[in-house]
Parts: C-alpha cells; sequence; structure tokens
C-alpha cells in the first residue's frame, strides 16, 4: 500500500482509523498476524517501524537480505522495499506514522538524523532475546495506549515511539570516535543533502534541478573544481559518478515502482530527450529501460 489511506482500506474497510489523530498527524500499531503483507516493491508515504519475528526476504532500495531471527525494520518514505515471507509463522508487531506525528513537539526527534531513517543508513536492526522482549514491551504497550479514552494518549503515544527509537539506537550504540571534520567533509556532506532532497521524485511533472557538478557547484556558491577535488577527496569518485549513480537508482525505482512512460521517467530526471535517457540507462545497467521494466514486472 502506497499511503495510509490505502493500507487502512486494505486492512480495515470499515474502520476509521485511517483519520485518527488528523490535527496532530498520523499514528497507528497493528500486530504483523492480523496483516498479510503483499509483496509489492514502492515507497510509501508513511515510516514504519516494524518487529518481524519469522523468516523471509526484505527487499530494500537496490538490496535484498535474508532474515531468519528477529529483527526491527526502520522504512522511510524515500526508500521502496518490499517482503516476502518464507515462514509460515509471522509474528510481531508495527507502528506507522508520520512526519508530523514525530516532529509534533518542542523537543520532537528530527527523522533524517536518526541512523536507521537516513538514506544511506542501515533500516536493520538484528535482536537478542532479551531485546525481543524489552521491545515488544513498548509495542504492547501503544496497542494499550491506542485502544484507550485517554484524552491525550497520542501524546503518550508519541513518547512510546521516541522510546523505541531510542532503545534501538541504544542496542546499536557502539564505541564514537571523534571525527575529522573539515572543509572537504563539509562541502560533501552539503553536496549529498542537496543531492538527496531532490528525491523521491513523486510525479511526471517533477524537473531535476540540480544535475551536473556545475548546477550544485553554483547553488553552494563555490567553484565547480573544488566541489570536485572535495567530493573526490572523500569519496574516491567524481562529483558526476555520484550524481549519475543516484539518478539510475531513482530511474530505477520508477521503472519497477510506477506505471509512467519511459519519456515521462526521463523528462522528470532531467533529460532532454527520452533517447539521452535510454543511452544513459543502457551505459550504467547494461540494458534499456524497457527490457529492464518488463525484466521486472
Amino acid at each position: 500500500m502506497k499511503t495510509i489511506q490505502d493500507f487502512h482500506q486494505y486492512l480495515l474497510p470499515t474502520s476509521t482509523h485511517a483519520d485518527l489523530n488528523a490535527a496532530h498527524g498520523h499514528f497507528n500499531v497493528f500486530t504483523r498476524s492480523s496483516y498479510v503483507p503483499l509483496p509489492a516493491y514502492r515507497r510509501r508515504d508513511y515510516y514504519k517501524i516494524a518487529l518481524i519475528i519469522g523468516s523471509g526476504e526484505l527487499h530494500y532500495a537496490n538490496r535484498w537480505i535474508k532474515i531468519e531471527q528477529p529483527t526491527l525494520l526502520f522504512s522511510n518514505p524515500n526508500i521502496p522495499y518490499a517482503w516476502q515471507a518464507s515462514s509460515n509463522e509471522q509474528a510481531g508487531w508495527f507502528c506507522l506514522f508520520t512526519e508530523k506525528f514525530a516532529h509534533d513537539n518542542t523537543h520532537a526527534l528530527v527523522l533524517q538524523e536518526i541512523p536507521f531513517f537516513q538514506i544511506n543508513g542501515q533500516p536493520l536492526l538484528f535482536l537478542e532475546q532479551q531485546q525481543v522482549t524489552n521491545i515488544s514491551s513498548i509495542f504492547i504497550k501503544m496497542q494499550e495506549e491506542i485502544q484507550s479514552e485517554y484524552l491525550y494518549k497520542y501524546h503518550v503515544l508519541q513518547q512510546y515511539l521516541y522510546l523505541l527509537i531510542h532503545e534501538a539506537m541504544k542496542i546499536q550504540s557502539s564505541p564514537i570516535f571523534e571525527k575529522q571534520y573539515n572543509a572537504a567533509n563539509r562541502i560533501y556532506d552539503l553536496f549529498i543533502e542537496l543531492l538527496e532532497r531532490q528525491f523521491p521524485i513523486d510525479s511526471p511533472q517533477y524537473d531535476l534541478k540540480f544535475k551536473t557538478a556545475k548546477d550544485f557547484a553554483q547553488c553552494l556558491t563555490i567553484h565547480v573544481n573544488y566541489l570536485n577535488t572535495a567530493v573526490k577527496k572523500i569519496t574516491g569518485k567524481t562529483t558526476t559518478q555520484i550524481i549519475s549513480a543516484r539518478i539510475l537508482q531513482e530511474a530505477c525505482v520508477l521503472l519497477k515502482s510506477t506505471q509512467w512512460t519511459i519519456s515521462e521517467i526521463a523528462y522528470s530526471l532531467g533529460f532532454d530527450t527520452p533517447a539521452y535517457f535510454t543511452n544513459f540507462f543502457k551505459k550504467y545497467q547494461g540494458i534499456s529501460p524497457k527490457n529492464f521494466r518488463l525484466q521486472h514486472i
């Protein structure tokens, strides 16, 4: 399901849960046994944290991993994913929430700064039995609270959400060493932030604003050679290689998860012509966009 409305219509067609807490963003929590996920590889318009108890394959962005132990999964609206169960037992819990719900607080967590939700972050956390017990208790409290009549229950649920995220970060935590942060790091981080801010593309009418190293350099008010040197120093790759790889990643997602025409995808990604896009895609992917789409239907 792509949207929260789609999800609730599928799972609870006669329920009013889709309208819950509209004033402060959306939040809801479910048991995984009450919902059989469809293996649709696509982005959603909501954040999700799931305690997966059961085995299966997670397809996430351009990666996949086999899961055979209790796992905490964090998904965000920027990255498409799909779950394919391989065992009959599919237990655990999951909660859905919008960015507005998580940020509706002066002391709110910034989701984009949480490692699990970052574009290049690690969305999975493998758990030991005691950790499963602790995480499960938070989901159980969420379920109890959302069914209560308490006037401020969504404030309580927000705190449970924060607690869940903090517990995950404590499990993941490792000794932190001071990072050397120089001018090259700062420029690279600003470049990546500008690059990622352009995605995901959610409309065929979208026109990519920054397409070349020169575009990014002008926005950052630095010389393009300075940008190229900083990016090369940090990554070992050229600015053009990183831009091309990100555009290619988005192209693959759009070809697999939308019904847009090749031309619509080409123009939305900033290509002057569909032919130019096709040549670009074949150069890096070794196959035409049309055949790539046919392989993933």
